[in-house]
Order: C-alpha cells, then structure tokens, then sequence
C-alpha cells in the first residue's frame, strides 16, 4: 500500500491526490458506519452484553473496535484492548504448535499417539498425530458425566480420555472431538518436557508481540479481562465456574484480544511461523483412509470451505460465557474476527454476525447469507 501511495503522489497533482484521498476515507467511513450499526442492532437484539470485533483488508486494519460492556456490573465498555476467552478458537495455535513441532523432527504426522502415551487403550494403536489434528481419530467430546469442577492431574485427566469409548476406528470418520486435543496438548508435553502453553508462549505469542494471549487463569490478575455471562431464563447471570485444570486444556482455553489476533493474521498472511507447505496443509481438508474427505471439512485446526467460489478457513469457539470466531476469505484478502460475553447457547445470531459483516466488504458472499440475521 505505501508503495502505491508513494506512486500516485508522484504522479499526481497536490490538489488531485487531496480529493482522491477524501473520496477514499468517505467511502471506507460509509461502510464502516453500515458495520457499525449492523453489529450493535444484532448485540442488542441478541442480548450480547459486548463484542468485539476486527476486520483485516490486503493487510490493513480497516476496523477493531468494541460494542456494549466488557462487564456489566462495573460498566466497563469493550475495547480492542478488551480480553476474551476464545474457546475452540484456540485450536489453531495447538494446531501450529503441533506443525512446528513436526518441522524440527519432533514428533511426525504419523507417529503412533501410544508411542508418547504407552498406556493408552489397545483400541488406540491405530490413532496417529495427524488423526487428532483432524478429528478423525475416532474420540469424540467431553461426556456428560464428565466434572468440569474437578481439578484432575494429568494421568486423572488420561484416565478419564481413555475410558471413553471411540465413535470408529481411527481414520474411518470425522467426529469434532475436544478430547482430541487435549490429548495433543499432552503428546506435546511429553515431547518438549514442558506444559503446551509454554511452548505456544515461547514459539508463538512472545515471538509475534501477542502480549495478551495465554492460557487462563482465573486466579491471576489479568487488566482489560472481560467477563462472561449466559442468559438464564430470560435473565443475564455469570458464567459457570470450572477447574483450573479444565480451563488449562489444549481444546482451546486461551484468553486473547483483537489486538493479538491482528498479530496473529499478520504472521499467517506473511507465513512467518511455518513452511508453506505445513500451513497448506493445516488449510487442505484432511482425507480418511479410504480417501475420501472428511465431512467435517477440518484441516489442522482449521475448518476449510468454499462459498460461492471463495476460499474460506475458519473456526469458531464457546467456553464458559464467551464465544468466537475467526474467518479468513484467503481469495478476498480478507479477514474476519469476532469475540462475545455470551454463551453459545444464549447468542443465538452470534454465527451470522460474521458472516453478514463479510458481506459488506465483499457483496459477493451476500448471496450465500440472503436472509440470514
């Protein structure tokens, strides 16, 4: 962009370039107004008590800004600085942890999970690394019986992933599994001798400047945090307290804010952390063993789709009174990310808030939404 500038300034006029340019900021101002009233009529209308959100074009922010309360009881309102917790967001820096991972010989795409965890179940020995990237590995999410309160150790946490019964065997079929990935979180730290979220601070977050993102703790002190609520019976409450240990997990428990995340697209659109081919692949949807693409459209942490002839890699992510959701339109140049204090449950129009804002900037993937709120 500087360089186009630099070039229209040399050949244009003084007075010339003046008025090109206020056309330009009226135009942009325009449409960031549209935005701006759209989002807040759907926080409203959704009772989303704050939302945040960021809109990257050809590597420029054109918007990061905040709508409604950070928390509601000490009416603190959202900011780009605001800090949400970004759910199964999250996988993709567990994804490209893994990623680098394999490009230093550390662990393999087909390396065996038992051969990190020995003690995993017989019906495992056929569930490799690429298989828990993928959610083709047969495991599937938390049970219902499961204690999000309990504060288990690693081998309780094990145990617990071990006991429940695979879906398919590994490769045969897609199934979203959380427990996937914290299992992944754990194959790291046996690989590296340290916690998951060191390494993603070390590898990732620190290198970028993401001096917001980490993993959770409700316990420390953490400026800009917001808080999460759900809606119960028509009423706003507090999000559900869970163990430290749940909110530790590789699935996804990072708190982040749309500042590190307009790091984060930075480093992917310039492919600063991987090889081409590693973040390909993390982009291609994975096949089954019969060579069939999955139905999930997963990649590595990615889901990866095509509307209306536009390349698209996505994710979204729900925990404890917070949701999120990132897109990148890969042809558009185009990325896309919004965070939320409401539960999934409760926020109910939260998917399309995304979407239509896409819209906006490329009219062209209206018609995939027409109608949708």
């Amino acid at each position: 962009m500087l360089s186009d500038r630099q070039e229209i300034h040399r050949a244009t006029a003084v007075c010339g370039l003046a008025i090109f340019a206020t056309l330009l900021v009226a135009s942009v101002g325009r449409t960031a107004d549209e935005v701006d009233d759209y989002v807040e009529a759907q926080r409203v209308e959704s009772r989303i008590p704050g939302l945040a959100l960021l809109v990257v074009r050809d590597g420029t922010v054109v918007k990061s800004r905040g709508y409604g309360l950070a928390n509601v009881e000490l009416q603190v309102p959202v900011t780009e600085q605001t800090i949400f917790q970004s759910g199964s967001l999250g996988k993709q820096f567990t994804a490209t942890g893994v990623m680098m991972l394999v490009e230093e010989g550390r662990l393999d795409l087909d390396d065996a999970v038992r051969k990190f965890l020995p003690d995993a179940p017989e019906a495992w020995q056929a569930i490799k690394i690429r298989h828990l990237l993928s959610h083709t590995s047969g495991l599937g999410d938390y049970p219902r019986d499961f204690d999000l309160r309990r504060d288990y150790t690693t081998d309780q946490l094990l145990q617990a992933i071990y006991a429940s019964p695979l879906a398919f065997e590994a490769g045969a079929g897609w199934k979203y599994s959380n427990l996937g990935y914290v299992t992944l979180g754990i194959v790291m730290e046996k690989a590296t001798g340290g916690p998951y979220g060191e390494l993603l601070a070390e590898r990732i977050f620190k290198p970028l400047g993401m001096s917001s993102t980490r993993v959770i703790s409700e316990a420390d002190i953490v400026p800009h945090r917001a808080a999460g609520y759900r809606l119960v019976h028509g009423e706003l409450k507090n999000q559900q307290w869970v163990s430290p240990t749940m909110n530790s997990t590789a699935d996804g428990s990072l708190y982040t804010n749309l500042l590190d995340m307009a790091k984060w697209d930075a480093a992917l659109t310039s492919g600063s952390l991987l090889k081409p081919e590693s973040q390909l692949q993390m982009w291609t949807v994975a096949k089954l063993a019969d060579g069939a693409k999955n139905t999930g459209n997963y990649g590595f942490g990615w889901v990866c789709e095509e509307v209306a002839g536009h390349r698209i890699v996505r994710h979204g992510g729900a925990w404890q009174g917070f949701v999120s959701g990132i897109s990148r339109y890969l042809d558009d140049h185009m990325t896309i990310v919004v965070f939320a204090n409401l539960s999934a449950s409760s926020a109910r129009s939260f998917p399309a808030i995304e979407r239509n804002v896409a819209a906006f900037y490329v009219p062209a993937l209206k018609t995939h939404d027409e109608g949708r709120k």
